[in-house]
């Protein structure tokens, strides 16, 4: 009989629950995987896979990683960024660690994959989890589904995303709109003056709390959207549906280079929730991470790479508590801890920078002019992550 008791349980199978997945692998602990989609399923996103992602992955075992990129299609290997200021000064980055871009209906799918061919972790698929109830003993999944039994483990690690069930159930969070931000996003083809290698941020006067981009993802398939911080799409009224197609037509330079081109997808919008501040990631029985920690980065908009990080961190506390068994906030705090020291920090400070250059579009003019000089160009990018 299929057991419905596990020592942990991972709600969401994105980045950051595959992660936890693989990290927790060989230390025989029963483990299940939640998720409410089943996959594939598509993730309305920018696609763009950060490089210290895949050094995530590697770190956890090299032969995954190889294995990830040897079936991962469709994709765009990227390595430059070409950045233009809201003057129409451009930037031309390259990254130090290897990147690529690739629709999350694929690379979610393909990541999942090696959860499901390398560990004996229990995947359940189109499981909606509608409540948590934290025990003395226990964190019980509620489902959604009155036919679906409800799940009990010794821990819960969440990472559920922007909408975190868990979140909100746990810690009673909130969207506080100075740390979020809200995007749009449709695939294109027959973008003129794109190399398919190089992903693009345009940087606009009207609206600094924010950019908009192209992404390559393989096949001729760009990845373009727009996103601001909430606050600035409350203030200003933007319909960002509306707006990315008007600005795709009237931008000095985009409109000739999306003359002939065609739309693929809708436009769909999405809500990325920004680190910066200290936010709860642990209490009784419980882990966040991911987006349900609030773990995008504030001034470039990404966050697979703190997903899988936080992911792994996470997987490393459970095993402690597990050994120890104690789930207890004090001793769950460690993961706090860790997060703070490798990831939100970092976050912190590109907090406060986005809030300096958001208000400030003479500054990022005058940061574009001085990063020509090669020096400084690296001191910046070591400042912007």
């Amino acid at each position: 009989m299929e057991t419905s008791e596990y020592d942990v349980a991972i709600l969401g199978a994105g980045p950051a629950g595959a992660a936890c997945a693989l990290a927790l692998h060989g230390h025989g602990l029963r483990v299940v995987l939640v998720d409410k989609a089943t996959f594939p399923r598509d993730k309305v996103c920018g696609d763009a896979i950060p490089g210290l992602a895949l050094k995530a992955l590697r770190q956890l075992n090299p032969a995954w990683h190889a294995e990830l990129l040897a079936g991962l299609t469709p994709r765009a290997d990227t390595r430059d960024s070409r950045v233009v200021a809201p003057n129409g000064r451009e930037l031309r980055i390259r990254w130090q660690l290897p990147t690529f871009n690739s629709p999350r209906l694929h690379f979610d799918d393909h990541l999942l994959g090696l959860v499901r061919r390398h560990t004996t972790t229990k995947i359940r698929e189109d499981y909606a989890v509608r409540d948590i109830q934290t025990t003395p003993t226990g964190v019980q999944l509620l489902p959604a589904h009155k036919e679906q039994e409800p799940l009990t483990a010794r821990l819960l690690i969440a990472c559920d995303g922007a909408n975190s069930v868990a979140a909100r159930r746990l810690t009673q969070r909130t969207i506080d709109k100075a740390y979020h931000c809200a995007a749009v996003r449709a695939y294109y083809s027959g973008i003129a003056e794109v190399d398919g290698t190089t992903t693009e941020f345009f940087f606009l006067h009207e609206y600094m709390a924010g950019y908009c981009w192209i992404f390559p993802v393989g096949n001729g398939v760009y990845n373009v959207g727009f996103g601001m911080l909430s606050e600035a799409v409350a203030r200003q009224r933007v319909d960002l549906k509306k707006m990315l197609p008007q600005l795709l037509a009237t931008h000095p330079e985009l409109a000739q280079r999306f003359a002939g081109a065609q739309q693929l997808s809708e436009v769909e919008g999405f809500g990325l929730p920004l680190g910066g501040r200290p936010r709860p990631l642990a209490g009784e029985r419980f882990l966040l991470c991911g987006d349900a920690a609030s773990l995008i980065d504030p001034l470039q908009g990404h966050g697979i790479d703190t997903a899988m990080q936080s992911g792994i961190l996470a997987a490393r506390q459970a095993v402690r508590s597990c050994q120890q068994n104690d789930f207890s906030p004090a001793f769950l705090a460690d993961y706090e801890h860790q997060v703070a020291r490798q990831i939100t920090s970092k976050l912190a400070r590109s907090y406060r920078l986005m809030r300096l250059v958001a208000p400030r579009p003479w500054l990022m003019n005058v940061g574009f002019a001085v990063a020509r000089q090669p020096l400084l160009k690296r001191w910046l990018l070591r400042v912007a992550g």
